[in-house]
């Protein structure tokens, strides 16, 4: 009988976890129709390239109505506004922005009151230059392909004092988002996978130490997503774990390439498919 007891002894503490869990899951707020959801972030928030865009012109930020905050506020009936931008770094969060039009765009928080209810977030991509990176060496590849590599930008990559200062950054949004809107339910949303964990292809063409480096950004950038959600008791989507099979390079990818030929939607960007499943993850999340 020794071993069933002991057995039994190491069950006890998961056992218990799971009950806490489950309690969490019960005590979070409920979202009523017509409850205020803000939606902030950067362009895989905005959703660039997939039409329609509920703004004429869509400059410059972009927002689709086909990006995941308006399919959820669509499915749940939720009021949304949503400020997400193309282009938005953490200091976007906080502070105006300068736009080309000669006039400048409020903090994104600045769309919180104490009434929201909902909160998405995904940034920090542009913080450390992901995707400008992963541009910057697809183009080093086409030039190497015969093409002017004169045109092409450098390659850079973060170091630890930019990844320290992007989790400072999340890390303080996250607290601000708390204390404007203390009742909302904030949801961090990372950024889908755009590369396979191994080799290349035709649809992201990089060379291989390029892809690698990408990867590793693509990994940190998951891991201060996660730790910000973590640290500020926010519940988190994973997207980059939920896109691992539909990257770029997959027969069903949730990404554009790159270059897009066919101008079918933004360069290294969620397409329409990746959306709808962000909107599914979040709606699971939100109104099992």
């Amino acid at each position: 009988m020794a071993k069933p007891a002991r057995a039994l002894s190491r069950a006890l503490p998961l056992i218990f976890a799971a009950l806490a869990l489950s309690a969490c899951a019960t005590t979070a707020p409920r979202l009523e129709p017509g409850a205020t959801y803000v939606a902030m972030g950067s362009s895989f928030a905005a959703g660039p390239g997939i039409p329609t865009y509920y703004e004429d012109p869509p400059t410059p930020c972009a927002r689709s109505t086909g990006n995941y905050a308006h399919l959820l506020a669509g499915r749940l009936n939720l009021a949304l506004t949503d400020v997400s931008c193309s282009g938005a770094t953490t200091a976007h969060l906080t502070g105006r922005r300068a736009v080309p039009q000669g006039n400048s765009l409020p903090p994104q928080l600045d769309a919180l009151t104490p009434d929201t209810r909902l909160v998405t977030v995904t940034i920090g991509g542009n913080d450390i230059l992901y995707i400008s990176r992963l541009t910057a060496a697809g183009c080093n590849m086409l030039a190497a392909q015969n093409w002017d590599k004169e045109k092409c930008p450098p390659v850079p990559m973060p170091t630890e004092a930019d990844y320290a200062t992007l989790a400072a950054s999340m890390d303080a949004i996250a607290k601000e988002i708390r204390r404007r809107s203390p009742e909302a339910r904030l949801v961090f949303v990372d950024y889908l996978t755009i590369l396979p964990a191994t080799g290349d292809c035709e649809a992201a063409r990089l060379f291989d130490f390029d892809a690698n480096d990408s990867r590793e950004v693509a990994r940190r950038l998951a891991a201060i997503t996660a730790k910000a959600a973590a640290d500020n008791a926010a519940d988190i989507v994973k997207a980059s774990a939920l896109s691992v099979d539909h990257n770029a390079c997959s027969a069903d990818p949730w990404m554009h390439g790159y270059p897009v030929w066919d101008k079918s939607g933004a360069p290294l960007h969620p397409n329409a498919k990746g959306m709808v499943a962000v909107a599914d993850a979040l709606e699971k999340l939100l109104a099992p």
